[in-house]
């Protein structure tokens, strides 16, 4: 199997799962049967919306969902029937450190799902903690070479988090480590999970602020030969001025094959619906609508260049 996916692919996230929990519903610990269930339903909500969007002309043949298998395997069951791109977390929801959702059974849960990529959400800092990075390292290998050997593909969501020390060198700015220091670390940490037999087919990043940094992220992914890996944005629950600006600053740039942006998307209309000021088809709406901009947003500046 060749590595990589270099199509265009526009991805509407909502696996969340923890912070759904708690930030959306205020609910800590245990869910209760019932609890689960309201959850599902307004993941239902999102995946309507998607469909929505669908009709409503946006391309089914380069749109896919990201949603979990705890609140969402209904979700993923009908999206496979349907022939829809699909991707199905892999990870604990909220850890520092990656690991299996679903232990040694991880394989087993992805064999289930079936989803089109397998994604994982990884916190890396390459200048960080030697010992924690081996350890996500080996747990990620395992997982790329079961991936592989099988014919699934691979997503995988870099986040680089500044160390202490890091912060501190932009006086606490995260907005300044963000844009001076972090898409080396990227960069930096591509390499080194590359360089430990890890192989995604498609590289989730946070956004960057300048079509330099795009394109040296773009041949980190791409290097010695793995020319058909894609970069996705994402969103990180910026407002959407910010979003616009990212998606734009990526779309031109030969690589990035489309973007992942979730709470954005998703959040303001589910926390009107849930407090009753909106409908829910006036939700479904408002959430198609979004993604559908972003699509329209992405394509104009691909092309506009």
């Amino acid at each position: 199997m060749t590595i990589g996916y270099d199509r265009p692919l526009y991805v509407l996230p909502f696996d969340h799962r923890g912070s759904f929990q708690a930030k959306m519903f205020g609910w800590k610990g245990d869910l209760t049967p019932e609890q689960t269930a309201e959850i599902s339903a307004a993941k239902q909500v999102i995946y309507d919306a998607f469909k929505h969007a669908l009709a409503a002309g946006v391309p089914a043949d380069k749109s896919g969902i990201l949603v979990d298998e705890q609140f969402g395997l209904a979700i993923l069951e009908d999206a496979r029937k349907r022939g829809y791109i699909t991707a199905c977390p892999a990870e604990k929801s909220g850890q520092d450190e990656f690991d299996f959702e679903y232990g040694e059974d991880f394989a087993k849960h992805i064999e289930k799902v079936q989803p089109t990529f397998c994604k994982v959400l990884v916190r890396y800092n390459p200048e960080g903690d030697a010992a924690l990075n081996q350890r996500q390292a080996a747990r990620l290998k395992r997982l790329s070479d079961y991936l592989h050997s099988t014919n699934r593909r691979f997503m995988f969501e870099l986040l680089v988090p500044a160390t202490k020390a890091q912060l501190e060198q932009f006086g606490s700015d995260a907005k300044a480590y963000d844009r001076e220091l972090r898409p080396r670390l990227m960069v930096q940490a591509i390499h080194q999970l590359q360089d430990a037999g890890i192989e995604p087919d498609v590289w989730k990043i946070e956004g960057l602020d300048s079509r330099a940094d795009c394109l040296r992220v773009v041949e980190a992914a791409q290097r010695n030969g793995r020319s058909k890996v894609g970069c996705i944005i994402l969103g990180r629950g910026e407002d959407d001025k910010k979003v616009y600006q990212w998606l734009e600053i990526a779309a031109p740039v030969k690589g990035f094959i489309g973007f992942a942006v979730g709470r954005t998307t998703f959040w303001d209309p589910l926390v009107d619906l849930r407090a009753g000021k909106i409908s829910r088809d006036e939700a479904v709406k408002r959430i198609s609508a979004k993604f559908q901009e972003w699509v329209a947003v992405f394509e104009k500046a691909r092309t506009a260049n």
